[in-house]
């Protein structure tokens, strides 16, 4: 089955779902059914009678496989305006859609389900009609597998997404071509909820949200700050060894700075605003590029002078709707690991080409060896979405693409996909659970360098006009803390972990030595603790486990006689080891950043 063929299924079902919600529920008034990554939903407005809660979905359900069955064909049906507002007159909803699909010129389309007829004398029955653009099974009740899809669970939903209208229903279902893709899916998602960021994140003790503070604002523990900084750290290793130079911005500006790089004109909605005691509008930085191009306007540069690579880690701020946030991947408080190189033409492929060389190095890092590429251009028939020109968004797609196959790397199309100012490389890699994500990009951007009047001075004394490439490693620290902590499941190398080794002596007798060993370790900055609790041994051994260390040693009279370390790994692997060659051992897979431990 094709993505297309998937898609019918799942929208076919979508119908399906209202059809049996109105036989059980006659009151309730449909709205849209649309499908989704994993199956289907469809919103109802169930005011003026009873509603369902979860313990009515397998009622729903059952009802559905009873009018699958009976469902032959679905059939499109182009009808007159009276027409359609006559049968829809009792649904604002309904009406709603049929004045928007009026202006915008398309014509009114019935999709009516028909029944096998009782005999050959009597036409098929009408079982279902709905408003709607069309996708579906041809024949349900052949095409679709009583056994590929399930109700999922029931949530509260606005109309069109408007906190401002009404509360509705929302009914979601899970569908899929096969019953064992369905049950693969499900036990895929049952083995993400048991990796969940936000579950593990305060097991861990990470990360934490404070009603206080506000939502979607993280507040980091030592433990969390712990990975954050050994993260970042790393990408810029990477970037210094590359020719980067740090620089440091403000956290607001002025509003005249993003009319110039032309983010106000398209994301004004989602900033954070200031005004002044004096009047002035100033704004939370949700990016870092104009800034940056400010830094480099500041001084006169000739092309000996280029290119230019900025690095800054830094917090941005975007004002997302309190619906949309979720755990640290949808936050208002957003750390990126930015960078931006300013550049001349002919040295876009090379200062490309090294970005991704570190985009490699560094999550191969992880065990994520084959990235895939999506080349992300814009989409033409929607071009006021962007800021530039056509001949320079073809340049730079045209230049984007060289780089590509340069590195004879094959790709996927992402139309629709480029920043508002330009291509991008978007970089894909596979977790631990098969789910594909997107990580790094790389984007070429010849717009706002030519808003903000960007110039070098060429061999022959001319002003020539320059390039600005923005590259994120991490993308945001906080969504790629989602990744890693799903990725392994809270079990992080030992080069991540907080706490990389945890001493466990048996009794008093003991503690004196176990001390010595941990002074031994932390001189040597390995992250160590001595766990002197009066807790059990069994208990603190437990303890070490549970929070996913990847080693703790127990210390007891052999330990303290043989001047020696029993060093447990949590793979279960026992060592006998002198402190020196612990420490040893430790900081070699530390410096390696081996994923093994």
């Amino acid at each position: 089955m094709d993505e297309q063929q998937l898609a019918n299924l799942r929208h076919t079902l979508a119908h399906v779902l209202a059809a049996a919600v109105r036989e059980l529920y006659p009151h309730a008034k449909p709205t849209i059914g649309p499908t989704v990554d994993n199956g289907f939903y469809y919103d109802f407005d169930f005011s003026g009678g009873d509603k369902p809660g979860d313990r009515e979905l397998q009622k729903i359900e059952q009802k559905m496989r009873e009018i699958l069955k009976k469902w032959e064909t679905i059939e499109r049906e182009e009808v007159a305006e009276a027409a359609v507002r006559e049968y829809f007159a009792g649904n604002p909803y309904k009406l709603e859609l049929i004045d928007e699909i009026l202006a915008r010129g398309e014509p009114l389309t019935l999709y009516r389900s028909f029944g096998t007829p009782t005999s050959n004398l009597q036409p098929p029955t009408s079982l279902f009609t709905d408003l709607c653009r069309g996708g579906h099974a041809e024949h349900p009740n052949k095409d679709i597998p009583s056994t590929c899809f399930t109700l999922d669970r029931i949530a509260g939903a606005y109309w069109r997404g408007d906190e401002k209208n009404a509360m509705l229903t929302r009914i979601y279902g899970l569908a899929f071509e096969s019953k064992d893709a369905l049950v693969a899916y499900k036990t895929q998602r049952e083995e993400a909820e048991r990796r969940d960021h936000r579950k593990l994140g305060k097991e861990l003790g990470l990360f934490f949200f404070s009603e206080l503070v506000g939502p979607g604002l993280p507040l980091w523990t030592p433990k969390g700050t712990i990975i954050r900084e050994q993260l970042n750290d790393y990408v810029w290793q990477l970037r210094k060894e590359r020719g980067f130079m740090k620089v440091t911005i403000p956290h607001i500006t002025k509003k005249e700075l993003y009319e110039t790089s032309g983010h106000w004109s398209k994301f004004a909605d989602e900033l954070f605003k200031i005004e002044t005691r004096e009047g002035h509008l100033f704004a939370m930085k949700p990016m870092n590029c104009p800034h940056h191009t400010q830094i480099f306007d500041s001084t006169p540069k000739s092309y000996r002078d280029m290119p230019q690579r900025y690095a800054e880690t830094t917090m941005v701020y975007r004002d997302e709707q309190s619906g949309e946030l979720s755990g640290l991947s949808r936050v208002l408080s957003i750390t990126q690991d930015d960078a931006h190189v300013f550049c001349r033409y002919n040295q876009i492929e090379t200062e490309m080409l090294a970005i991704w060389d570190i985009i490699d190095i560094f999550y191969k890092t992880f065990g994520f060896s084959e990235l895939t590429v999506r080349f992300s251009r814009h989409d033409p028939e929607h071009f006021e979405k962007y800021i530039g020109t056509k001949e320079r968004w073809a340049e730079a797609e045209s230049k984007l693409l060289a780089v590509i196959n340069s590195r004879s790397q094959s790709h996927f199309d992402g139309l629709g996909e480029a920043a508002m100012y330009g291509p991008k490389i978007d970089f894909m890699a596979k977790d631990a659970m098969g789910r594909t994500l997107q990580v790094a990009t790389i984007q070429l951007d010849l717009n706002m360098p030519m808003n903000f009047g960007l110039s070098c001075v060429n061999e022959k004394g001319e002003k020539e006009d320059i390039a600005m490439l923005h590259c994120a490693i991490m993308g945001s620290i906080e969504r790629f803390m989602t990744i890693l902590i799903e990725h392994f499941a809270g079990v992080f190398p030992l080069w991540l972990s907080p706490v990389q080794l945890r001493i466990v002596p048996i009794g008093e007798a003991h503690r004196a030595y176990a001390q010595e060993v941990y002074e031994l370790l932390k001189q040597a900055d390995i992250r160590v603790e001595i766990d002197l609790s009066d807790d059990s041994l069994g208990k603190r051994i437990r303890n070490a486990k549970v929070d996913k260390l990847p080693y703790f040693a127990v210390i007891g009279d052999k330990e303290v006689e043989g001047h020696t370390v029993t060093l447990e790994s949590r793979g279960g692997t026992t060592q006998t080891l002198t402190p020196e060659a612990v420490r040893e051992a430790l900081l070699e897979r530390i410096n390696t950043r081996s994923i093994d431990a």
